[in-house]
């Protein structure tokens, strides 16, 4: 037992979260609040302090009320952390400003990185078929499965209708009310990030492009391995293939110290 809270504990340094609860209560991922502050401080080695300061004193997400901006602050540093001394949130400063076209699915990738029933509900939105109809009703059953009686139908309902708007804003679903399901549009830089979290939890090799953070992107092993020779060609990451042995390492992106902790996790 102590071993697994070791290893959690050194999770949670890189910048998983487990938590019981979850931010899609009230909120979905908050991409446009994500985009807007970033833009906003727009400063890679800013500190969460700096973020703060932008949501709460210069109130550059336009909320109306100060309890507005701090529950704001609240669920963007539950998603994405805000701190650039935690190497999933840099590394998604990383991305987010090589690879606008991804920002949608780096935002996913942060999320569900951190979000205990986001996690859950990819077992759900993942394995359905293009054109699949999904409703908040069929989402509430699926999340009553998972723990029933747990939520009130209020809550339900509430978790359901934010978890189908996350899914709609990484272009896993289309569509209002009813929506279908359609196939995520994966890009260079959203897939060096899957390749990122997964060497974090332990992936090395082939075995990176086949962890639950590409199947999160629609990704095939093929296409994966075409964006990680392109991002190795810009630079963002090291991507080395001799016949069936692969190699991906992240220079730009791991620290000593953090190197030391994969090591102990592993």
């Amino acid at each position: 037992m102590s071993k697994l809270v070791e290893k959690k504990s050194n999770f949670e340094k890189l910048g998983f979260a487990f938590p019981f609860g979850s931010p899609h209560v009230s909120r979905t991922m908050m991409l446009s609040e994500l985009g807007a502050l970033l833009e906003y401080v727009n400063e890679p080695k800013a500190s969460r302090a700096e973020y703060v300061r932008a949501i709460i004193e210069n109130n550059c997400l336009g909320k109306r009320t100060e309890k507005n901006r701090m529950i704001s602050k609240r669920y963007l540093v539950e998603l994405y952390s805000l701190d650039p001394e935690i190497p999933l949130f840099r590394a998604l400063l990383f991305f987010w400003q090589r690879d606008p076209n991804g920002h949608s699915l780096l935002a996913l990738l942060c999320a569900y990185a951190r979000d205990t029933l986001l996690r859950a509900s990819a077992n759900y939105i993942l394995p359905l078929g293009e054109g699949t109809l999904i409703t908040r009703e069929t989402m509430e059953q699926f999340l009553d499965g998972l723990d029933p009686g747990r939520y009130s139908s209020g809550k339900l309902a509430s978790n359901a209708k934010n978890l189908n708007s996350t899914w709609t804003q990484s272009s896993h679903l289309r569509g209002r009310t009813k929506k279908v399901r359609t196939r995520a549009v994966p890009t260079a830089g959203s897939v060096s990030y899957a390749l990122f979290l997964g060497y974090l939890t332990g992936d090395r090799g082939a075995s990176l492009f086949k962890s639950e953070y590409i199947k999160l992107l629609d990704c095939s092993f093929e296409k994966a391995i075409e964006f990680a020779e392109e991002s190795s060609r810009k630079g963002w990451i090291v991507f080395k293939r001799v016949g069936d042995v692969i190699e991906v390492l992240f220079p730009n992106l791991i620290n000593a110290q953090e190197m030391e902790w994969l090591r102990e996790q592993n």
